[in-house]
């Protein structure tokens, strides 16, 4: 069975969908005013593990994302530019233009770390009729109030507002980060805003629909209560996002989906931990971020980064340095080799040891840097070798790491090369370091590049 951590009840429960053997994942997508991060992307790994294992245990997975192409300030609550606006400005383009970019893109990236493509999308900018409708339904059950640039929540009508994060609605002194100055209009700084009229800083705003209210655009938060009570109904089985959800975007969802339609928005609340750059989080606002691209174009393979983002557990912290993501480098490469060592064909059998201790981990609130060690662990025991390509082949179906794929194009590298690197790695050790540089320049002459790594030279293309 499998067991998640619940964010809303904070332990982890045996997870059962509302619908019999059918699972609705909602999943935050992005706002698509710039390239996603490296930070981001981790989010979208473990968000992407979630659905391998719940199909992997046999459930069937309909999976649904929002596209934010409008209404996203820059505070995330509700003061600054819009981010979309933001994006325009920089690059002299309209914010469609600019999101249809960066969403292409987006879905690039996705494709490069074997994250699968969820199977229901729908942008912010598609839904704003729903995202009306459900204003219209919290007016009627006296939730809102407005002032001359917005309508807004009142949170002082719902009791359990925050019961996410647990910080009662006393205690919060802010919509969104610490640094973000409330709006005079506002009755309670957590109050926030459900749609933005065409006044003051945004009486310019490009992108802008007719309202009961007047001309506008909505608030980011309402976005993905429309949706995803339009593509999977309400309450559905999992939400799941990263923490820096937790506190406002996250909490504002549940505040207005139970308002309007008095039922939970979702059973089960997952948050993906951060990744850190220097011990500080990935963010586009301070330029402390790194691309897929910029990874690429050093030379790393983009699975490289899905391995690396393995080692560490979804709700733990994790810190990239190029050292740490060498590693991961090389560990993936000498993984591929170790499998291309393997004679073939794949059995139609497991090595039912592994595949039944591999199953537990993954359902042990995703353990994957368990599962991954248990991986290691096959290749290097004396089972046959067809047996444990066939068991490889099945923890792919997780790991999402093209295994038998990478190993056979590790068998292309011409056997010479490889008797070259086992030769420098002798000599490397004899200190004949003389000796082993010659032979890394033939190496490399031939197109090649040869790691050093704990477990031996790892010889790939350049």
């Amino acid at each position: 069975m499998l067991h998640l951590y619940n964010t809303l009840t904070r332990k982890i429960e045996n997870f059962k969908p509302l619908r019999g053997d059918k699972v609705r994942l909602y999943t935050c997508g992005p706002t698509v005013y710039n390239y996603a991060h490296i930070g981001n992307l981790r989010t979208y790994i473990f968000e992407d593990i979630l659905r391998r294992v719940l199909e992997y245990d046999g459930y069937k997975v309909t999976h649904a994302m929002n596209i934010t192409d409008v209404g996203h300030l820059t505070s995330d609550a509700d003061e600054g530019e819009d981010k979309m606006d933001v994006g325009a400005k920089r690059e002299g383009k309209s914010p469609l233009e600019i999101a249809r970019f960066y969403e292409q893109a987006f879905f690039e990236d996705l494709k490069l770390l074997n994250i699968l493509k969820p199977k229901k999308i729908a942008r912010a900018t598609e839904t704003v009729p729903d995202q009306i409708e459900i204003i219209k339904l919290l007016e009627a059950k006296g939730f809102i109030y407005r002032d001359d640039s917005a309508i807004y929540f009142d949170t002082s009508k719902l009791p359990h507002y925050g019961k996410l994060s647990g910080q009662k609605l006393s205690e919060k002194k802010t919509g969104g980060r610490e640094e973000v100055v409330t709006r005079t209009g506002k009755k309670h700084p957590a109050d926030f805003a459900l749609w933005f009229f065409l006044s003051g800083r945004y009486k310019n705003h490009i992108l802008h629909w007719s309202s009961p209210w007047g001309e506008g655009f909505p608030g980011w938060h309402l976005e993905c209560s429309a949706i995803s009570r339009k593509l999977l109904g309400q309450p559905f089985d999992i939400h799941a996002g990263g923490v820096d959800h937790i506190g406002t975007h996250h909490t504002n969802e549940i505040a207005q989906s139970e308002a309007a339609f008095e039922k939970p928005l979702a059973n089960v609340w997952l948050h993906g931990e951060h990744m850190l750059m220097e011990e500080n989080k990935m963010a586009k606002s301070s330029g402390n971020f790194i691309r897929l691209q910029d990874l690429i174009e050093k030379g790393y393979n983009p699975l490289a980064l899905r391995y690396f983002t393995l080692t560490a557990h979804w709700r733990s912290k994790l810190n990239f340095t190029l050292q740490a993501l060498d590693a991961a480098q090389n560990a993936l490469d000498n993984l591929y080799d170790k499998i291309s060592e393997l004679e073939g064909p794949a059995k139609k059998f497991l090595c039912a040891d592994y595949a039944k201790a591999f199953e537990r981990e993954i359902n042990n609130d995703l353990d994957m840097p368990r599962a991954l060690s248990l991986t290691w662990r096959l290749i290097k025991k004396p089972n046959p070798d067809g047996l444990k390509l066939a068991t490889l082949k099945k923890f792919d179906e997780i790991l999402g790491l093209d295994l038998l794929a990478g190993a056979a194009e590790r068998k292309k590298i011409p056997t010479e090369l490889r008797k070259m690197a086992k030769e420098r790695e002798h000599l490397r050790l004899a200190k004949n370091f003389a000796g082993a540089d010659k032979l890394r320049q033939e190496i490399e002459s031939s197109g090649y590049i040869v790691r050093d790594t704990p477990e031996g030279p790892v010889v790939r293309k350049k």
